[in-house]
């Protein structure tokens, strides 16, 4: 593969670097000075003076222009000269850029445009050395002296052709620099480079690293991050007693969880995130995506399989280029069907299809690249090197991509269980079949009695308001999209993926039902990508070829209309583009370490925060590829570290929090608070109650009702009321299986900060307010799950005080002090005796729902009853109505646990 690294044209820095490492020692003052200004001065003078100090004569402020030497010297209005030559310290300019001097106006005026202390000085040494212009052929001359070898041009097809001569600072650009392994400090005995790295930056600043974190803190930590669930308490007393040294009995923990089945799931949590997975297509007709939940399996079984990243990533853009004949590519690549999406007949298909390439073009971007590419679909990235012209031609290669539920048999490794929920389904469609044929029987009936009645009138029928209510074509309008929808709820029990194939685009008005794959794909407009003005489709310019972004290497995209997105994937994950790796790096550090290391990981560019440890992750970058791309040995790497496994207590907390404020010397371990999936998670693995099976359809928890059964309009349409699946172990399983509907929010996961499908989420927020205590205190979820502990462990113990340690052990992983064993049986005992003066009621689940609507073409109101199929087959969890005041008494003392800090955060 012909892939180039080059550095970036116009970067500043680098140019000045690839000039001077060419002159020999001995070189021209003259010619020194003149390769300074036009590889240091005056791209600044262009990118930053030029709007208003330019060749536009009737733009020029101040009379000041700065376009020639012969201009600065006369200066402007003030008529005083804009620089003195050999003298930089009494040169107007250099007092306006610094803004210095009062009697001078500020330059740039705008704060966030100022020159950097490395700009300036560009500009004061160029004028002590006599401020030297050359013509323009020497200007010429020089910048094509200056090029590194193996650089290719672009520019933006003409919207901004002098892109490339604007100033990057280096740092801005480090993840465009080719990937090299640094060396290992020498400073660390433990024998871990991830250790060197951090050692030697805390010895600069003159930190001592906390103390290992013992190992039942570890243990907890530990398991929280690889599987998301809590220790056992077996798993807590074997590794505490476990005989061998702590880093062998480590180790051994640490392997056990990543050979895990759970770690797929954990991992796979992250990923979702980052991929916008949701079960439900979004936007004004949210209608369920059947098979989604075929590539959230696909994603588990990779990370637990330890499937090489580059692989991953070409099957999930490339899977069905890479082999149309396996189900696990045709699955892979619904990766590029999670963002929101629709085409109704209320739209125009062109805009709907330009907004669906939009979503590959910054979905691609941001997940693989760390580059948010849509800043470039209007105009020349402001901050990055990456021209409209790069947007469009990486856009091209998505252009012969179309959407469709393809045929994909289910795998061996697949489950299927929860298929049965099927008959829910086909008492929907037996009740909207019904509904239509009652109001078609009631029609036809009405229009012949009509026509018995005026038999001279038979031009001249009534319309069907005439003969129907408003309730009738209301419902008929229900029970048809009903039906419709449906269709899309079926595919989740039938072999078809969530998919893409590779052909022309099909001229289609509108998608209601699920789209097959056509009989003949090379039917439809072969499209031609252009540049869109303004990134409107109906305002194509110049036309642009498939390709990539050429500030990271070059590689040529076929035109054909297959093969375009798996030789896009091959040039992301070549060994020698400098992003993929850095990219995906920085992300397991992230998902190991609470932060990443460079602060945004899906913006690697200019405006994203730049790496604390800019060595470290490019020797985990190189390591990463080094190792055939594989997750877990990356992982397993920082997992075994001392980084790792220090307490998240220092031993001087001022000293740390002085000399390390932002928190980024790892001298601690940063504590985190439990995910809103690891709570749900760890309140149902302390209740006894989690279903630890993988895989399979999405079920659907217990929610607020208020939630659940508000009315969600679909399309013109109600959407179906939330119903929780029928039985515990359904509704039980973990929350990475749950029906994750973009429409509706399950108010638990909303409030502690899960995050929306919308858009790909590089880091979770952790917010803290009063909302999530009251969820926490007084959420029907949380009591209910506080009472099926109180109930396992009123099973398991036989005396009060063992009660409360069986307590603790399921929720904290440790015993009580018996000052809180204490004061846990008093609480017990108070809250007890208060029950006894409650007297509650379970609450009787509805097996309908009224529902107020419109008829949209009269403008009516009408009720309709919606039927919930699964209503009658609800199995409860245990209610506090039905259990002693004793055992609710003892809940409201397991609820006290589910709220403390202990519980709630991993140190």
């Amino acid at each position: 593969m012909n892939v180039r690294i080059a550095a970036v044209i116009g970067l500043l820095a680098m140019l000045a670097v690839a000039a001077f490492s060419a002159m020999a020692s001995g070189a021209d003052p003259q010619e020194k000075a003149e390769e300074a200004f036009v590889l240091q001065v005056l791209p600044v003078l262009k990118a930053k003076c030029y709007a208003c100090h330019g060749a536009d004569t009737a733009k020029i402020q101040g009379g000041l222009d700065l376009t020639t030497r012969v201009a600065l010297l006369k200066g402007g209005e003030s008529e005083k000269p804009g620089i003195i030559s050999g003298k930089a310290a009494e040169s107007p300019l250099i007092k306006a850029i610094i803004r210095s001097d009062n009697d001078f106006s500020p330059m740039p005026p705008k704060e966030n445009d100022q020159l950097s202390d490395v700009e300036i000085q560009a500009f004061k040494d160029w004028i002590d050395s006599g401020a030297p212009w050359p013509a323009d052929e020497r200007i010429a001359e020089i910048v094509k002296a200056a090029k590194p070898v193996g650089v290719t041009v672009q520019t933006s097809g003409g919207l901004s052709p002098d892109w490339t001569n604007r100033t990057y600072k280096a740092e801005d650009l480090w993840a465009y620099q080719p990937l090299h392994k640094p060396p290992v400090p020498k400073t660390s005995a433990s024998g871990n480079p991830i250790d060197a790295f951090i050692e030697a930056r805390l010895s600069a600043q003159g930190l001592n690293p906390a103390p290992p974190a013992d190992r039942r803190t570890l243990l907890r930590r530990v398991t929280f991050d690889l599987i998301g669930l809590p220790p056992t308490p077996n798993e807590i007393d074997a590794f505490v007693n476990d005989p061998d040294s702590d880093d062998l009995a480590y180790a051994k923990v640490v392997d056990r969880l990543l050979a895990s089945p759970h770690y797929g799931e954990q991992m796979a949590r992250h990923w979702l995130d980052i991929a916008r997975y949701a079960d439900s297509s979004g936007f004004a007709n949210d209608y369920e995506r059947g098979n989604a939940w075929r590539y959230r399996d696909y994603v588990v079984r990779s990370f637990n399989a330890d499937k090489p990243y580059h692989d991953f990533v070409m099957e999930q853009i490339a899977g069905d280029e890479l082999d149309p004949t396996n189900p696990e590519m045709l699955v892979a690549v619904g990766f590029l069907r999670m963002g929101a999406w629709e085409l109704t007949g209320m739209e125009v298909a062109k805009v709907a299809r330009q907004r669906f390439l939009d979503d590959l073009t910054d979905g691609v971007g941001q997940v693989f690249l760390g580059h948010m590419l849509q800043c470039a679909r209007c105009h020349d990235h402001k901050f990055d090197p990456v021209p409209t012209r790069d947007y469009y031609r990486i856009q091209a290669a998505f252009a012969t991509t179309q959407v469709t539920e393809r045929p994909a048999g289910f795998l061996p490794s697949e489950s299927l269980a929860g298929f049965a929920e099927k008959k829910y389904l086909d008492i929907r469609k037996a009740l909207f079949e019904e509904e239509l044929k009652r109001i078609k029987t009631k029609e036809v009936a009405a229009r012949e009695k009509w026509e018995k009645a005026h038999p001279d009138q038979q031009g001249q029928k009534p319309p069907r308001h005439e003969f129907l209510s408003p309730a009738d074509l209301g419902m008929e309008r229900i029970a048809r999209k009903g039906l419709e929808r449906l269709k899309w709820e079926y595919d989740r029990y039938e072999p078809f993926s969530l998919s893409v194939y590779s052909g022309r685009t099909p001229e289609v008005k509108a998608i209601y039902t699920p789209f097959r794959l056509p009989d003949n794909p090379s039917v439809g407009e072969l499209e031609v990508s252009h540049i869109l003005a303004g990134g409107d489709p109906f305002s194509p310019k110049e036309e642009v070829f498939p390709g990539v972004l050429s500030a990271a290497g070059e590689m040529a995209i076929p035109t054909t209309i297959d093969g375009r997105r798996k030789a896009l994937a091959e040039w992301i994950t070549d060994a020698r583009n400098p992003l993929t790796a850095r990219v995906m790096a920085n992300r397991i550090w992230q998902w190991t370490m609470r932060n990443p290391l460079a602060g945004n990981p899906n913006n690697f560019g200019a405006t994203g925060k730049k790496p604390t440890h800019p060595e470290l992750l490019d020797w985990l970058a190189a390591e990463f590829i080094e190792h055939q791309w594989s997750v877990k040995q990356l992982q397993r790497i920082i997992l075994l570290s001392n980084v790792y496994r220090r307490a998240s207590q220092h031993p001087d907390s001022k000293l740390v929090a002085a000399k390390d404020p932002a928190g980024t010397s790892y001298a601690v371990f940063l504590p985190r608070r439990l995910t809103a999936e690891e709570l749900r998670d760890a309140m149902l693995a302390a209740s006894g109650e989690l279903n630890l099976s993988l895989g399979g359809i999405p079920v659907r928890p217990e929610i607020n009702p208020d939630v659940g059964f508000q009315p969600r309009q679909v399309m013109g349409t109600f959407a179906p009321a939330w119903e929780p699946s029928p039985l515990p172990e359904q509704r039980h399983r973990r929350t990475l299986y749950a029906l994750k509907l973009r429409g509706v929010r399950d108010p638990l996961l909303e409030v502690f900060n899960a995050p929306t499908p919308e858009i790909s989420c590089e880091a979770r927020e952790v917010s803290i307010v009063a909302p999530q205590a009251f969820t926490l205190f007084n959420g029907e979820t949380t009591r209910m799950r506080a009472l099926a502990l109180a109930l396992r462990i009123s099973k398991e113990a036989k005396t009060a005080e063992e009660t409360v340690s069986l307590a603790f052990r399921y929720t904290f992983g440790r015993f009580p002090t018996k000052l809180e064993s204490n004061a846990c049986i008093e609480h017990w005992r108070a809250m007890t005796e208060r029950h006894k003066s409650l007297q509650l009621e379970e609450p009787k689940r509805p097996t309908e729902v009224i529902r107020e609507a419109v008829e949209e073409n009269t403008g009516e109101k009408f009720f309709f009853q919606e039927v919930l199929p699964s209503a009658n087959d609800f199995v409860p969890d245990l209610h506090p109505a039905h259990a002693t005041q004793e055992l609710r008494g003892l809940m409201e003392t397991c609820l006290v646990l589910i709220n403390t800090n202990e519980f709630l955060y991993v140190d």
